[in-house]
């Protein structure tokens, strides 16, 4: 009897008498099929954790409409039935993280029982319908937005947003709408009809893209049109300005091989028209800058090569919330003609380029590169051409506590007058007024100690801090004539409040910056308040 007990348990390994499903490796090595793919979808609060269970936020959950089923499960690049792959489970992880209506996604093996494992995948929804309201300050400007706006419309995954907007540049009353995934399909829309003080601006677009690693077409198109007053910048004030009328048309497709031995390859061609048209402001009050008119009108052909190579991290540039992080190599070129028999106003050899690498790891240290250039060639001289590089240094000193630096540089040629390179209060240069300096080129460098607190206030809105230090210059004559002003840098310090139940999702930074240089007409202390993306 004892020995055939002990057979079984040979045969049959103990992960498939329990149950309890072995790891990654395991099954892939075993060409163990997906089974059952079950939803766990938590709602805003966890009753079950006292400290979120009381009146309010039990109110909050009943309010709430969960994502649909079909929403999550649109976004699963697999199907019951598939073999278990590593990579799929966790690329389908960081698609479901990209939706600003789920705080976090995570997808496990629950079961395992004669080559079938069943998976569960677990979601947290957030607050989605929220009142649109802010007031932000930076570069010594307000910046006001009064709206509504939902971006889990009846728990669909579609954005809902109508807001008025005022800051230096205008007043503004629009409307959003955008869905990713259109009739359940990878389609993704985006409509804006906004009425501004100075003009208006829409867009349209429709785009299937390169959604995952393995996706073999993408296509797609956009449309623009766009009215508006912009202003040159001395010192920053404004010092001249000019009409701007843009229409701008887009079509293109794509296609790839899909994933292979951990590279894609993805092929792009399409056509664009894009004209510019300037003019005198009406009743202006300032004296006229007006730039040439443009129409470009080409074809173009690119190609773009990634590497299969993603980390996950916590508390780098968010607080208490999964990150996914590319540290693989990239590349991107497309190249373009524009000619005067395609109905432009100019022959030009249109170019893009951008490429990324990660080095180390964000568990210790990790350095993350990324150069791009942009312009044209018309009569073998370029024009508006913009060479950009960035560098970000991440190093990990302890689970609340990181050391960040980043280098930014952008040098440019022959500028077009209405994209002239700036550097401000609003640009990084936290300490001075917005588009502080103009010119042609610039560099900017910036550090930081960041903290990461356990305080979570109604456990709502987790905390953090920085310290930090900016410095930063032109080069080049800004478009009206002045000469840079040279080195500038600024200290400081701030808070972080990164909301964790709400679609809002950026995180509100409270600065307090020092400039160190600059004309006698800059404040000696700047307060800002804005809302970022992360720290």
């Amino acid at each position: 009897m004892r020995l055939g007990v002990f057979t079984l348990i040979i045969i049959f390994p103990t992960t498939t008498l329990s149950g309890e499903p072995p790891d990654s490796d395991t099954l892939e090595r075993d060409a163990a099929v997906i089974g059952e793919i079950m939803l766990e979808k938590r709602t805003i609060f966890d009753l079950s954790n006292p400290d979120e269970n009381n009146w309010l936020y039990r109110l909050a959950n009943r309010l709430h409409i969960v994502t649909q089923d079909k929403v999550i499960r649109k976004q699963l690049l697999f199907r019951s039935g598939d073999a278990y792959s590593t990579r799929v489970i966790d690329e389908s992880a960081r698609v479901l993280r990209r939706n600003r209506y789920l705080f976090d996604a995570e997808i496990k093996p629950v079961r395992y029982k004669n080559g079938t494992v069943d998976l569960t995948v677990v979601t947290r929804d957030v607050w989605t319908l929220n009142p649109d309201i802010s007031v932000t300050r930076s570069g010594g400007e307000n910046r006001t937005r009064i709206g509504l706006e939902d971006t889990n419309l009846l728990g669909r995954g579609q954005l809902f947003r109508v807001a008025r907007t005022e800051n230096v540049d205008r007043t503004s009353t629009s409307f959003e709408f955008a869905d990713d995934h259109l009739g359940r399909s990878w389609v993704s829309t985006f409509l804006k009809i906004a009425d501004n003080s100075d003009g208006k601006s829409n867009v349209l677009s429709a785009i299937r893209p390169f959604y995952a690693l393995d996706t073999r077409w993408s296509a797609g198109g956009s449309i623009v049109d766009d009215e508006r007053r912009s202003a040159l910048y001395l010192l920053g004030n404004e010092a001249a300005e000019y009409q701007h009328e843009r229409d701008y048309v887009t079509a293109f497709g794509g296609w790839s091989k899909g994933l292979q031995q951990g590279w894609v390859r993805r092929w792009t061609a399409g056509i664009v028209h894009d004209q510019n048209r300037f003019a005198a402001v009406l009743n202006a009050t300032l004296p006229d800058a007006v730039p040439d008119d443009r129409k470009l009108v080409y074809a173009f052909v690119g190609l773009e090569v990634v590497e299969d190579q993603f980390q996950t991290a916590r508390n780098r540039d968010q607080i208490g919330k999964t990150e996914d992080f590319y540290l693989g190599s990239r590349l991107s070129a497309s190249v373009g003609w524009s000619d005067e028999s395609f109905g432009a106003d100019r022959d030009a050899l249109m170019f893009s380029a951008r490429t990324s690498r990660g080095f180390g790891s964000l568990d210790k240290t990790a350095l993350l590169l990324s150069l791009s250039a942009d312009g044209r060639v018309e009569s073998g001289h370029a024009r508006n051409a913009q060479v950009t590089a960035n560098a970000r240094y991440y190093r990990t000193q302890s689970h609340k506590r990181l050391f960040f630096a980043s280098v930014a540089a952008t040098s440019g040629h022959s500028l077009d007058l209405d994209d002239p390179v700036q550097l401000g209060g609003d640009s990084g240069l936290r300490g001075y007024p917005l588009r502080y300096q103009s010119g042609d080129s610039k560099l900017l460098l910036t550090i930081e100690q960041r903290y990461f607190t356990d305080w979570y206030p109604f456990r709502l809105v987790r905390i953090g801090g920085a310290v930090f230090a900016d410095a930063g210059r032109v080069w080049g004559k800004n478009p009206l004539g002045s000469e840079p002003y040279g080195w500038l840098s600024n200290v400081g310090f701030g808070l972080r409040f990164a909301p964790t139940r709400s679609s809002a999702a950026k995180m509100i930074h409270l600065d307090v910056a020092f400039p160190l240089g600059g004309d006698n007409s800059i404040d000696s202390l700047q307060i800002l308040l804005e809302s970022k993306r992360g720290f």
